[in-house]
């Protein structure tokens, strides 16, 4: 692990404009370059990098970030990866932390199984190419099936003999354990005799499964005998560097072009991909005839958010994949399928057709999932109407999964009429489904969202007093559960986003509020006549605390500040670097989307946006300010006006929060109407009253601000 010393060392040194220059070419404008963005298919340049900012940005797809992102992005590398990237660039020697005893024992053991499965690709490869054998069986196989030279090389193709111990023997003689070959299941040990085995892929070819990183973790071998008895393909068995569940073999080969692409074509086999890279296509994964798992999805998820998935004719292998689709819904990826013709597999209809003919039929067959779920489902349903209800219901789940409520609404609408079925019918199905917690595995217990726009019930607190005391949310959440929440546009609200964004670039800078603006500590508190000085990050803590706004952060927001609480005080200039260089993806997303937008609050000597009656007018000097006090005027004039951004994000987030926090009650209030609960309907109707009248003062304070244009 890199010691955070030399990983700030790096951060520190890494100049965006000479990071970006290595891979695209820039001109300058103004104070920015701009170049052709490398993300997507740029004919009008639109990357722009800002020395000064240390950040680069794409203002068509929204790419961009720090030196370190960047190079994540384009490289296709690992945070730690791409931290060696830069360090290699810039000469800088790392120091990793030092490892305990079982962290040592566990990567050696790691790293010894890389090694073996390192061996055995190169000893599969050469028996392929190097031995007769090899090339009257692997290479006549491979050259049937229409798989190039250049692609056996590209994917380091192989061969394993038919002899049974061929493998074994080699790999013992070169040193290895029998322990270490039977761990990665390359060989087969016998139970009753200790030491000896025989080769699992003997008599087969070879498709190594390589990781993101390009570490060869696993084998894929396909019988070239007919015999009924052997399976025609065998596969590695899980291991300490091999779990098929988290695998996509060719997305070490695709992520360039999926990411570039901004889709990926998901098919079933070995031959799928080899087939479609060949023909043009490389932003192309298979699933190694496996339904999606979670993992893999959240795999894919790191380069693309759209998949299209390709299926053969064969309707009863379609519908044994279509958990893993509803996986993908779940997620929230915009999923398109295609249909080839009957007979007809990935494989197949790209050997027989050229680069032009499958790109044009990929385009202008898809079809969106839900669709194409009718309409696979579509014979059924006209032959058996209770059938058909169990179909539209299921169909009403799918659509129940997919976390954006207007493509939810949408997709309602156009099945509608296909489905002969009535709009707000199905809406209410929906609705049933997604009170009752669905999930693609089945119905979970429904949890209390944090999201802006749900409507569940919030704590209903007076402002002041605080806020009820509830789990900080961040903590309370798993990693995995934190990770799907934040993974979404809409999770930050958008008054949290302007906090944020004053927080990212000012956090420890001086401001002026006068006290009487600041929400009182106790009842009846008197404003007093001078300023009071805060540090940014302080005066914001306080607003929200004392107003008990933790309870009510979204996971990303909450997760911020309390990252930001524990970072050392008198960081100068620090924090954007941090979240920027964050290794969580989501905080560097915001982070570089937020300063790039941080021009807005700039300051500018003629604005004030604090309330008419509360500035202070400079007395008529009787002389010339001196350099320093004009310098210290100056300054007071920008604490003065961070002050007044500061206290306006402050009372917009309270106004939301109250807005929130008076439908609630009104929700509340209904209810013990229906019950003829007479006492709470009065006792709650006198908790609106008073929270009106905080709406009342806030928007008085609010509606007086100067806007800066």
């Amino acid at each position: 692990m890199i010691d955070q010393q030399t990983r700030q060392r790096i951060l520190d040194s890494a100049q965006i404009l000479d990071v970006v220059s290595d891979f695209i070419s820039l001109r300058r404008q103004g104070v920015s370059y701009v170049g052709l963005c490398p993300f997507h298919s740029d004919r009008n340049p639109s990357f722009y990098v800002n020395p000064a900012k240390n950040i680069c940005k794409c203002f068509s797809c929204g790419e961009g970030g720090t030196p370190l992102n960047f190079i994540m992005k384009h490289e296709q590398l690992s945070y730690t990866e791409a931290l060696k990237y830069l360090a290699k660039k810039y000469n800088i020697e790392v120091v990793e932390r030092e490892e305990t005893e079982e962290e040592k024992q566990r990567n050696n053991e790691r790293e010894s199984l890389f090694v073996v499965n390192d061996f055995a690709a190169k000893f599969f490869q050469k028996q392929l190419t190097d031995t007769e054998e090899g090339r009257s069986v692997g290479i006549a196989y491979f050259r049937e099936r229409g798989i190039r030279p250049e692609t056996i090389e590209k994917f380091g193709l192989g061969y394993s003999p038919e002899s049974k111990t061929a493998f074994t023997q080699a790999a013992l003689q070169a040193g290895y354990p029998m322990r270490r070959l039977s761990e990665v299941g390359l060989t087969i040990e016998y139970e009753d005799r200790p030491g000896v085995g025989i080769d699992r892929f003997r008599g087969r070819v070879i498709f190594p499964v390589r990781n993101l990183s390009g570490r060869y973790v696993a084998f894929g071998g396909r019988v070239m005998t007919k015999s009924a008895k052997t399976a025609k393909y065998v596969n590695s068995p899980e291991s300490l560097i091999y779990s098929k569940s988290r695998e996509l073999y060719g997305l070490y080969w695709a992520k360039s072009a999926i990411a570039k692409k901004g889709m990926c074509y998901l098919v079933e086999g070995y031959t799928d991909v080899l087939s479609m890279h060949q023909a043009g296509i490389e932003n192309v994964v298979s699933s190694s005839g496996t339904a999606l798992t979670l993992d893999q999805i959240r795999l894919i998820r790191r380069f693309t958010s759209s998949i299209t998935v390709l299926y053969d004719g064969d309707a009863a292998g379609i519908k044994a994949a279509l958990r893993g689709i509803d996986l993908l819904l779940e997620e929230g990826f915009r999923i398109k399928v295609v249909l080839l013709p009957e007979g007809e597999d990935p494989d197949s209809f790209a050997r027989s057709h050229s680069s032009s003919e499958l790109e044009e039929y990929l385009k202008t067959h898809e079809t969106d999932f839900i669709h194409f779920k009718i309409e696979l489902y579509q014979e059924e349903m006209e032959r058996d109407p209770l059938r058909r209800a169990e179909l539209i219901s299921d169909i009403m789940r799918s659509i129940a999964l997919i976390p954006d409520s207007i493509q939810r609404a949408v997709l309602i609408q156009s099945s509608s009429a296909t489905l002969r079925m009535g709009e707000h019918l199905l809406q209410e199905e929906v609705n049933k489904l997604r009170r009752r917690g669905v999930s693609a595995q089945g119905f979970v217990a429904p949890q209390r969202s944090y999201e802006p726009n749900e409507h569940a019930p919030h704590p209903t607190p007076s402002i002041p007093p605080q806020i009820e005391e509830v789990p900080d949310k961040a903590e309370a959440l798993s990693d995995e559960a934190y990770g799907s929440l934040v993974a979404r546009e809409d999770s930050i609200e958008p008054f949290e986003r302007e906090l944020m964004q004053l927080l990212l670039l000012y956090s420890d800078r001086q401001i002026i509020i006068p006290m009487g603006m600041a929400t009182p500590e106790y009842e009846g508190e008197k404003f007093p006549n001078e300023d009071s000085y805060f540090t940014l990050h302080s005066f914001i803590e306080r607003e929200l605390m004392l107003v008990g706004a933790e309870a009510m952060y979204s996971p990303l927001f909450g997760r911020f500040m309390q990252e930001l609480s524990s970072m050392t005080e008198g960081e100068e200039g620090t924090t954007v670097s941090h979240f920027a260089n964050h290794p969580e993806d989501h905080l560097r997303k915001v982070t570089t989307d937020l300063v790039s937008e941080s021009e807005l609050l700039e300051y500018r000597p003629d604005q004030d946006l604090l309330p008419s009656y509360l500035t202070t007018a400079s007395a008529t000097a009787s002389a010339a300010p001196s350099e320093e006090e004009a310098r210290e005027e100056e300054e007071r004039k920008e604490a003065r006006y961070l002050g007044s951004v500061a206290l306006r994000a402050c009372n917009s987030y309270k106004m939301a929060l109250l807005v929130r926090l008076i439908q609630d009650i009104h929700t509340e209030i209904k209810q013990a109407q229906r019950s003829g609960d007479h006492a709470t309907i009065l006792e709650r109707m006198a908790e609106i009253n008073r929270l009106n009248a905080e709406k009342r003062r806030l928007s008085d304070l609010l509606g007086e601000r100067t806007i800066v244009g």
